[in-house]
């Protein structure tokens, strides 16, 4: 706790990402704001006999140009897209490692599967060639914290350092525990954020074999549609995105660039099913009524929700419900759109990815449209931001995630106000 007793107030001043509309921030933000989808056929292997074969691919780089051809055999692709998401994000916040006390500045990161890559490859290895040709680089490629100490490591950040898995709301699990800690003075920065790199054979059959995932072979980038009634499923995503969390007055010593404040984080579980959420909506209810009242927030302080909006049958009805039951009759003043229409479902990813794309809303006054939104489905009855980019003062943005596992979690944005 800091010395006066009051929490310490947290601002973002970096964003950071790749994922299929880019391998920056700035690309994607314009990708999104453009209305252009990043899903495409899968290419990673052979597809034939998938239900679907079509995910939201990173946007194809060369692993031995960016980390070396040393290094890259040593990191799993969702740990590659984390640290080139996190210097992305450093970039963006001209921060000077140099001049700051390292102890003081932290990394926190969340992945739903970890490396899955890693463990399909290394299994092959073991099965064929036999257990002799192991790689000593397996454990710390496929463990889920490589993701937040390989970031550490490459940018000597010696605070607070690990990472939450939590299904698709790990990222959200991973940015409320960066908020705490800068809040009660255990740091002054905070890396923070998710990634994800499931485009695997094992997941994309599984969840296929969940008929989770649309099957829109036809029309891939029309496959992603939360809240339209011809959904059919998510389109699976991958990426990286990172946030650069800090102390506001730290952020104002140094001349930074603020683009949002973030003032609330609630965390609940739904108690009730592995993969299905509860249709009385009462946990993701209750983590926007608890974000809120953390944010010290009415209902209608709130202009724009980001929505987990996963284009499932269940997901986007129970998430509507939620809405109407947390904001009343506010609800129809709502702007609601889903990041995941255009970048897919990022998993364990996804929270951070839409966090950021929150906060650069508020500063940019611009939210995205939630594209192939065309008849709104039953039950999904607001205004889930059809078409165009729409220009909109933010003053309060609530980001939704939701988990397998029946874990919710809800995030405050606000503008930097004094």
């Amino acid at each position: 706790m800091s010395g006066s007793g009051q929490r310490r107030r947290v601002v973002v001043t970096g964003l950071g990402a790749v994922c299929g509309l880019g391998l920056s921030f700035d690309e994607i933000w314009k990708g999104l704001i453009a209305g252009r989808s990043g899903v495409r056929p899968i290419t990673y292997f052979d597809v034939t006999d998938y239900r679907t074969q079509f995910a939201a691919q990173v946007v194809e780089y060369d692993p031995d140009s960016v980390f070396g051809a040393k290094e890259a055999r040593k990191l799993d692709p969702f740990t590659q897209y984390a640290l080139m998401a996190a210097k992305d994000c450093i970039a963006d916040s001209k921060v000077d490692f140099d001049a700051l006390d390292r102890d003081r500045i932290g990394c926190v990161m969340g992945t739903g599967i970890g490396g899955i890559t890693s463990i399909e490859e290394h299994h092959i290895t073991i099965m064929e060639r036999g257990p002799r040709r192991a790689s000593p680089h397996f454990i710390p490629k496929m463990m889920p914290n490589a993701v937040s100490g390989q970031i550490s490591i490459e940018h000597g950040l010696r605070g607070t350092n690990f990472a939450t898995s939590s299904a698709c709301a790990s990222a959200g699990h991973a940015l409320g525990m960066a908020l705490r800690t800068i809040q009660y003075g255990e740091a002054d920065m905070v890396l923070s954020g998710g990634s994800e790199a499931p485009i695997s054979t094992q997941a994309v059959a599984a969840f296929g074999a969940m008929k989770a995932l649309s099957t829109r072979n036809d029309a891939p980038q029309e496959a992603s549609r939360p809240f339209d009634k011809d959904r059919d499923g998510f389109v699976m995503g991958e990426g990286a995105a990172v946030l650069m969390l800090e102390e506001r007055q730290h952020a104002l010593d140094r001349g930074a660039t603020i683009y949002a404040e973030f003032s609330g984080y609630g965390s609940t579980a739904d108690a009730f099913h592995i993969t299905q959420p509860k249709e009385d909506a009462d946990g993701p209810t209750r983590a926007m009524n608890l974000t809120l009242q953390d944010a010290g927030l009415r209902p209608e302080d709130v202009d724009y929700i980001n929505a987990h909006g996963t284009s499932t049958h269940y997901n986007d009805l129970v998430e509507t419900k939620a809405l109407h039951r947390v904001f009343g009759d506010h609800a129809k003043n709502l702007a609601v759109s889903s990041t995941k229409s255009m970048v897919g479902h990022l998993l364990g990813g996804s929270a951070a990815i839409e966090a950021a794309v929150t906060a650069k809303s508020i500063a940019e006054g611009l939210i995205h449209a939630t594209l192939n939104h065309h008849e709104a489905g039953e039950g999904c009855d607001l205004d889930y931001v059809p078409g165009e980019a729409r220009s909109l003062e933010v003053r309060h943005a609530v980001s939704n995630s939701l988990g397998f596992g029946g874990h919710n979690v809800s995030l405050v944005f606000g503008q930097a106000g004094d």
